[in-house]
């Protein structure tokens, strides 16, 4: 089996805003094939990136040089049943990850609202769901084990090297090739999942209730309205809902035509598609659902788009949200896609957006073959006047000067980093500008 191949076609992510050609994309099915490939790359001062699923809006990903996918690299290597932990391979996609968990009477504690992501990319951009008790995905790693610049394999834990778990847990691939993952899982359980129509001014009203009184709860507000879904889960032990096969595809219909149907009507009558966020929302309005812990979380994405994303204080958010509103309305922006909000516990992560303090994240959508970037500037100016890190796959033009006031152990990674990769193997232009480094 061919460990590389020649460039035959350009690489893109999945919204499809970041393109490249890539010299090479390797395919490693063992991890002396990892090991070989990082020093060829080494070895010929070339660079390499490793891919996973493309879901990363910024260009973390982007090379002309050397791509490494680990689809090949998959699956759960070992399960620790007393402890409830499992070394993972990091090309594992989470839907496959918590289908076999759930074989094994096993689950994630939390998990993110997309499920199409492989494990490695998701830790190392500190991927969340929602939860106030509840940290991002990177939270429940506790070994990891990763293949350096000179082509060794260090394995890292909280008792031999917490200061490599606590960077490597949320690296953005900057430190190695990350191919195995420990992680924490916890007994399979069910959640009922509802979601309810509200005002936007009631549910900031309600925001301290929101995460107090709910295992995990997030909302989606309908910009340009005062329309908003609430959605609530909490801990059952009620027999799982299953629906007809009329049900399903009616479910479906509706899904379809709050997201796809919205961004249709936006680009030919925006005044029709404001009326119809409000019937969406009411739409979508009324569930009740019983569910698994590996299809609870996950949500359907029916069209492509754009996306920035924000970790604010979160005693800021219902200030922030205000704000927001306001900005939109005088914007006239008319992009439609529903703004989500979640929250998220604390964790010591060096270069987690939720770096010790509880976070409200604000994901703001936009069309991604229409002007975002007009949006986008904005938004984002708000969202750094309250001290808001940035997601790590989201769009962002953040760097190292602003991200050194953000997180108070971004100059420890970066010492490590060098210490790790002198010469910058694994960086590319984009982790150059945010970590402040220079690509020799």
């Amino acid at each position: 089996m061919a460990l590389s191949s020649p460039r035959s076609r350009h690489w893109t992510n999945w919204s499809r805003t970041v393109r490249c050609e890539p010299a090479y994309c390797a395919h490693p099915v063992t991890i002396e094939q990892v090991q070989a490939e990082v020093v060829r790359a080494s070895e010929d001062g070339e660079r390499l990136r490793v891919i996973g699923s493309g879901h990363s809006f910024s260009p973390l990903c982007w090379t002309d040089d050397n791509h490494m996918a680990l689809d090949r690299f998959t699956g759960i290597e070992s399960v620790d049943f007393e402890r409830r932990r499992v070394w993972v391979r990091a090309g594992t996609r989470l839907r496959r990850l918590t289908e076999a968990l759930a074989r094994r009477g096993l689950a994630l504690e939390n998990a993110p609202d997309y499920d199409r992501q492989t494990l490695g990319g998701a830790i190392a951009t500190a991927t969340h769901g929602t939860g106030a008790a509840f940290g991002n995905l990177s939270s429940l790693v506790t070994g990891l084990r990763m293949v350096c610049a000179d082509g060794t394999v260090r394995s890292v834990s909280q008792q031999d090297d917490p200061d490599l778990l606590c960077a490597g847990a949320v690296s953005l691939g900057a430190l190695g090739v990350i191919t195995h993952v420990e992680l924490q899982c916890v007994d399979d359980y069910r959640l009922v999942v509802s979601s309810t129509a509200a005002t936007l001014g009631e549910t900031i009203e309600r925001l301290t209730e929101l995460r107090r009184d709910h295992r995990n709860s997030e909302f989606f507000w309908f910009p340009h309205t005062d329309s908003v879904v609430v959605r609530r889960a909490d801990v059952t032990r009620e027999t799982p809902t299953r629906l007809s096969p009329v049900q399903r595809t009616l479910r479906r219909g509706v899904d379809k035509a709050v997201f796809t149907g919205m961004s249709q009507a936006a680009r030919r009558a925006p005044r029709v598609a404001e009326q119809f966020g409000r019937v969406a929302s009411r739409l979508v309005s009324g569930r009740r659902d019983v569910l698994d812990a590996r299809s609870a979380y996950a949500l359907r994405r029916r069209s492509r788009f754009q996306q920035l994303e924000f970790a604010l204080p979160v005693d800021w958010l219902g200030t922030v949200l205000r704000s927001l509103d306001h900005l939109i309305k005088a914007l006239d922006s008319r992009i439609h896609f529903p703004i989500e909000v979640r929250f998220v516990a604390p964790d010591g992560n060096w270069l987690s957006p939720h770096y010790e303090r509880d976070s409200a994240c604000i994901t703001v959508p936009a069309y991604a073959d229409i002007g975002f970037r007009d949006y986008f500037a904005p938004v984002s100016e708000l969202m750094e006047r309250y001290d808001g890190r940035p997601h790590w796959g989201m769009v962002h033009d953040l760097g190292a000067p602003q991200l050194r006031s953000l997180y108070p152990r971004f100059d420890d990674f970066r010492a490590l980093r060098r210490q790790l990769d002198p010469r910058g193997l694994f960086l590319n232009p984009h982790l150059a500008a945010v970590l402040g480094e220079s690509l020799r």
